[in-house]
């Protein structure tokens, strides 16, 4: 009895200091900032913190969900953007940490998937996914005696999950943590530091601030995408991009893509060619099957027309049969011509694409490239797509372009010469991930046979449209 009580004890002088938990019970030294915001979780009910990357911030929230959990009766909720974030980001972080603990407290500690309890007391913590879709997720927390809410990359977090969260906010003991990128100037999150700042103790965590993150990281952040950059702004000093309203595809869309829990469709894929001449521009190859680009885009520089071919070639063969393309649409302009010619020659579904020609729905675009790249923003706008992670150059590409209303009322996409003149390279990764949408372009305006979208192909069981 005694050494339980002593634990008791321990926990009884905790539950008003998670430094002092951190320390003594995690064996954890945390930064500067940490200390802060496990300071301002405990003396205030709502905390919002938006940070670059890199700082630490899955860490601080692990601390400070095993705090709240074992130092009073209790429920914790933790959600994210994505299920791939809480599942093997957040839940997996909490479990580390458990696993430092002092084993006495180990033992009373019940870990599963997608809940933890503490045995012998009515305090449990839950990891709850929730979606625009499934809002409800979040329901029926709102009666334990203390609540904690926490919220993991909480820009990319629907509103309606917010909404929904209100209720679970109601207990006379809740408190509520917001952390994560802010790669969005709208939303809850946003109006944390905005119109609703007076309900919430904000803090703002730049990469400098941290001791985690490395001289260099900054630097390559800075000199690839300069310091008036939004990726900089949101990736290395936790700040909201500027709102730039002539920018084609808003970042925010893209960033909630990236690990999104989504349906395959059965569509086939579709390949997207940007070939480049010699120089500094690079000539990529994009796999997209309906709303998932399978891989990160691959690219290359310095090859010739026949080792781009060879390049597409080798893919192309080491791809399951099943899985190969019903299209690999090649932008025409220049070399590209001769290498979907020679692609087509060598047997392979090679479409050359024309993004000078006239667009399908005339009356709207005045060139086809202006169209393909209004198409592949209606693609996140959808908000049902996917990309792998590890694509931020193709989201800097994707959310650079501007765009521009003429005279005509017709929509037109920033050129490559208008971005190289704001001091910007030629999205090339962005440009072949556009392409992919050629076909539907082509199916628009009525062509159907060969390879186009209309056509069906019989594969024993299985008929897929392409």
């Amino acid at each position: 009895m005694a050494p339980q009580q002593t634990l008791a004890d321990l926990l009884e002088t905790l539950h008003n200091d998670p430094v002092m938990f951190v320390r003594t019970v995690l064996g954890a030294e945390p930064q500067a900032w940490q200390i802060d915001a496990l300071n301002n979780i405990n003396s205030n009910t709502r905390v919002s913190i938006r940070s670059g990357h890199g700082v630490g911030k899955t860490a601080c929230l692990s601390w400070i969900v095993l705090w709240f959990l074992v130092s009073r009766p209790c429920r914790v909720v933790c959600t994210a953007n994505s299920a791939s974030q809480l599942e093997q980001e957040l839940w997996p972080e909490i479990r580390k940490w458990i696993g430092k603990m002092p084993k006495g407290l180990q033992n009373v500690l019940e870990y599963k998937s997608d809940k933890i309890t503490v045995k012998g007391v009515d305090s449990s913590a839950h990891a709850r996914t929730s979606s625009k879709d499934r809002p409800e997720a979040l329901q029926g927390f709102h009666h334990a005696s203390n609540m904690l809410f926490v919220l993991d990359e909480a820009s990319g977090i629907p509103d309606v999950v917010y909404q929904v969260a209100q209720g679970a906010l109601s207990s006379r003991n809740s408190k509520a943590i917001m952390m994560g990128n802010p790669t969005r100037n709208t939303g809850f999150f946003a109006d944390s530091f905005g119109k609703d700042a007076e309900r919430w103790h904000n803090m703002t965590v730049s990469c400098e601030d941290a001791d985690y993150v490395s001289a260099e990281f900054i630097e390559d952040m800075k000199r690839q995408y300069g310091e008036d950059s939004n990726v900089y702004r949101v990736r290395v000093l936790g700040l909201p991009p500027e709102s730039n309203d002539d920018s084609l595809i808003a970042r925010h869309l893209v960033d909630s893509a990236v690990g999104r829990e989504v349906e395959p469709m059965l569509n086939k894929p579709i390949w997207g060619l940007d070939v480049a001449n010699f120089g500094n521009d690079r000539s990529a190859l994009a796999k997209r099957q309906g709303n998932v680009l399978l891989e990160p885009i691959k690219h290359w520089r310095d090859k010739d027309l026949m080792e781009t071919v060879g390049i597409v070639l080798t893919e192309w063969e080491a791809t399951p049969y099943m899985d190969r393309p019903a299209e690999i649409c090649c932008d025409a302009i220049g070399i590209g011509a001769g290498v979907s010619s020679r692609l087509q020659e060598l047997g392979l579904p090679a479409r050359s694409i024309n993004v000078a020609e006239s667009p399908a729905l005339k009356g709207r675009y005045p060139r086809l490239r202006d169209e393909l790249w209004f198409r592949c923003r209606e693609w996140f706008e959808a908000r049902d797509c996917a990309l792998p992670d590890d694509c931020e150059e193709l989201i800097h590409e994707l959310t650079s372009l501007r765009y521009k209303i003429l005279s005509t009322g017709k929509f037109k996409a920033e050129g490559k010469d208008e971005m190289k003149k704001r001091g910007l390279k030629s999205p090339d990764l962005a440009d072949s991930l556009v392409l992919t949408f050629a076909g539907q372009a082509v199916a628009a305006s009525g062509a159907t046979g060969g390879w186009g979208f209309k056509q069906t192909l019989d594969y024993g069981d299985t008929n897929w449209i392409v």
